[in-house]
């Protein structure tokens, strides 16, 4: 049997770091070199700099005008201008040019009333040196222009070439490459077409994204195979090849087949195993030895799962590269955010969650996205990260948690929080926001039809989607708004009426035709969540044909969206599950129509004109709209944009 690594202890990202800086020495690490100014913003000073040349080199003209001696001006009155001739007492100049010989003001040309060719009336004394930038007002030769260990900005590179400083000394540029490993990881490159148990290769290119935006010089390999041997000769040859930093992404873990533990510890020091964050456990980092040949560089070990290696790269990697650049690490904006929904959390790991926020009222409402570590979607969809401290099991619906914003915090004016059931017109509907003049932001929390009205009780939602269906009245959504918000006047907007059916096979190989087969034994269902409206529409048709939902085998099988549901079916792992027809269609899988129902989406009225809200409808009373939506497949846009009222029913 293979030997397992063990986690012997896990630290805090902080701890981690302060480790890897005491363990580095920065000096003998970090050289310094040469370059041209004009390539050097971003980089890091290595000494003092100082001035060549004076700016301007010459007593020059600030204005438009006429170049006098300022003494042939002092006589001037309103009522019994000066009189002078050119050349000899005057000449015009531009801005810019030098001042002429025995000239020290100059006079605006508007000032100025020209009696003749060669006279001028001045009627307003001007004093010496008026208008004039005279020799090193900006900058005097030998003076200390930039200090030591500054990050130069482009204003820098402007003011180093205009004080003659053509070529400057700079801390070294950071040189890391990325080794991606796994038998079962394609190249990117090769534009592969994975098959079961393969994945793309991108760890890589989120990292080189970093490094580019942090200014390090980083490159990567093609996917390094599962072998001891094999791994080590890449690090080898990332350390041969100049790098201070090799990153090995996947195999920190505690698998039968990580091997980055051992190979670092073969060629160096193991400093961490393991931060106290979730994601991005599995974090691993080591500093070479004499062994290696090359000692005193930094060895990482990133989690394989992609939001595991972000957390990795900016709780871990931005910190040290930073200190070894000599820069200042930059900081994200901070913003008290209100949560949308209840989150558990592990106590003992501090747990990173991201969020999709918008500002409802006077404050900033973030609902949680999907956790899992290999979601990196959840991160394209997040406008906020939060924090859950170790110490703590998980944030109630309504606390408030310090997030770090991932857009510009102006940004949450013009998105739209919704939290409810899941339909794919939501995302037809966030691409069609996205390309008006003035672009608005949907963000979606999928958390079931009851979700999104106990979102809206909260005033966690701007609006919320659902499909609730009553027996006892053959309505849609009113009946639970008057149960569940009877003082919370709401205006409900129709989206589409859908058609709702069982997700199946290609084919249909199981011959599956109604509720009734659910029961079988080689059926395997694939449920939606509790709350969800599908699944009060699969309890409504159980109950109509008297079936236990204990009898029916994988009812306990839940996914949150009908996109999932479909994946389910697709591979193989459900035999099918209740879900709309667009998912179906969308993974070429055949369906069994069941029922047609009512999407709404529920409104607060205090919110109704809110602009945003106002841009939703508009947008969805488009024929353009109404036009794709149709084209999904399996949806009728006759009610679309209208507003709803108790008792419509289907319309």
């Amino acid at each position: 049997m293979t030997k397992r690594n063990i986690y012997l202890e896990t630290i805090p990202p902080e701890v981690a770091v302060k480790r890897a800086k005491g363990a580095l020495d920065r000096t003998a690490l970090m050289g310094n070199e040469i370059i041209p100014t004009h390539e050097a913003a971003g980089r890091v000073t290595a000494g003092p700099i100082f001035a060549r040349c004076s700016s301007p080199t010459f007593h020059a003209a600030a204005m438009d005008g006429i170049a006098i001696q300022a003494e042939s001006t002092f006589a001037a009155r309103d009522d019994k201008p000066v009189h002078l001739n050119h050349p000899n007492q005057f000449q015009f100049v531009n801005t810019g040019n030098p001042m002429p010989d025995g000239t020290n003001a100059v006079i605006m040309i508007e000032n100025v009333v020209q009696k003749d060719e060669v006279t001028v009336l001045v009627d307003t004394p001007a004093f010496p040196w008026q208008h004039v930038r005279r020799i090193g007002e900006d900058i005097v030769a030998t003076e200390l222009l930039i200090p030591q260990n500054r990050e130069l900005t482009p204003s820098d590179i402007g003011a180093l070439l205009s004080a003659g400083i053509y070529e400057i000394e700079v801390r070294e540029k950071v040189k890391a490459v990325f080794l991606p490993t796994g038998d079962e990881v394609l190249n990117f490159l090769d534009k592969p077409e994975p098959q079961a148990g393969q994945v793309i290769e991108s760890n890589s290119q989120v990292f080189k994204a970093y490094a580019n935006s942090w200014g390090i010089e980083a490159s990567w390999s093609s996917p390094v195979p599962d072998n001891e041997n094999t791994l080590r000769t890449a690090v080898m040859g990332g350390l041969e090849s100049g790098c201070h930093v090799v990153i090995v992404g996947a195999g920190s873990s505690a698998g039968s087949k990580d091997y980055s533990k051992k190979v670092f510890e073969s060629i160096g020091s193991v400093l961490v195993h393991g931060i106290s964050v979730m994601p991005g456990k599995p974090t691993l980092l080591a500093v070479t030895d004499e062994r290696s040949g090359y000692p005193g560089r930094l060895l990482v070990g990133a989690p394989g799962y992609p939001v595991s290696a972000i957390v990795c790269h900016e709780k871990i990697l931005a910190p040290i590269l930073h200190w070894l650049m000599g820069k200042a690490l930059p900081a994200r904006h901070m913003a008290e955010i209100t949560l949308a929904r209840k989150t558990p959390s592990k106590a003992g790991m501090r747990e990173a969650i991201r969020l999709a926020a918008g500002r409802i009222g006077n404050k900033i409402v973030a609902a949680p996205l999907a956790r899992g570590a290999g979601m990196i979607t959840t991160m394209t969809k997040a406008q906020a990260v939060a924090y859950i401290p170790e110490e703590v099991e998980g944030v109630e619906q309504g606390d408030s948690l310090n997030a770090e914003l991932l857009v510009p915090k102006d940004d949450l004016n013009r998105v739209l929080v919704h939290v409810g059931s899941h339909d794919n017109t939501l995302d037809l509907l966030a691409n069609e926001l996205m390309g008006l003049a003035v672009p608005m932001h949907l963000v979606s929390s999928h958390a079931g039809s009851m979700g999104g009205l106990t979102a809206l009780k909260a005033g966690s939602a701007l609006f919320a989607g659902a499909h609730l269906f009553d027996p006892a009245t053959g309505d849609f959504n009113f009946p639970f708004i008057a149960r569940y918000l009877p003082d919370m006047p709401m205006t409900v907007v129709n989206l589409a009426i859908r058609h709702q059916g069982l997700i199946v096979s290609k084919g249909n190989p199981l011959g599956i035709r109604g509720v009734t087969d659910l029961t079988r034994e080689d059926i395997i269902f694939i449920n939606r969540q509790r709350g969800a409206g599908t699944r009060i529409l699969l309890d409504h048709h159980l109950k109509e044909a008297a079936i236990n939902p204990r009898d029916v085998h994988g009812y306990d099988n839940e996914e949150f969206t009908h996109m999932a549901v479909a994946v389910n079916v697709l591979t193989g792992a459900a035999s099918c599950g209740l879900g709309i027809f667009a998912a179906a269609k969308a993974l070429d899988l055949d369906f069994v129509p069941l029922a047609h129902e009512r999407y709404d989406l529920v409104i607060p009225t205090a919110s109704i004109s809110d602009e945003r809200i106002q841009t939703l409808i508009a947008t969805i009373r488009t024929d353009e709209v109404k036009a794709k939506i149709k084209d999904l497949g399996g949806y009728e846009t006759d009610l679309t944009g209208l507003e709803m009222t108790p008792g419509i029913g289907l319309g």
